[in-house]
């Protein structure tokens, strides 16, 4: 019975503490709308933002090069050479090592 009396005094003392504890426990880490998923939300969405401007970058070099095409009917031929690494019959093509990582 002493070890529960002095329980009770314990929260008593520190009721508005134990509560306040609580309330940041329950809210930072367990709720639905915790503080360390919305870190996360956050970081996905910088993440899908930077990934987005990647693909509308390529997106915007894709239709300059079809619009090129479209014009220029020598422009398929370079692409064919420089891309897909193609040849007429009777030449030699030399690739270089510098080149293949571009």
């Amino acid at each position: 019975m002493d070890k529960l009396a002095t329980l009770w005094s314990f929260v008593r003392k520190y009721k508005y503490m134990i509560t306040i504890v609580l309330f940041v426990v329950i809210v930072g880490f367990l709720d639905e709308n915790s503080i360390v998923r919305r870190m996360g939300y956050a970081n996905e969405i910088s993440r899908l933002n930077s990934e987005i401007e990647k693909y509308r970058k390529d997106y915007e070099e894709n239709t300059e090069r079809l619009k090129e095409l479209a014009v220029d009917s020598g422009a398929i031929e370079r692409i064919a050479r420089e891309k897909y690494l193609m040849k007429k019959p009777n030449e030699d093509i030399y690739v270089f090592e510098e080149d293949l990582e571009k």
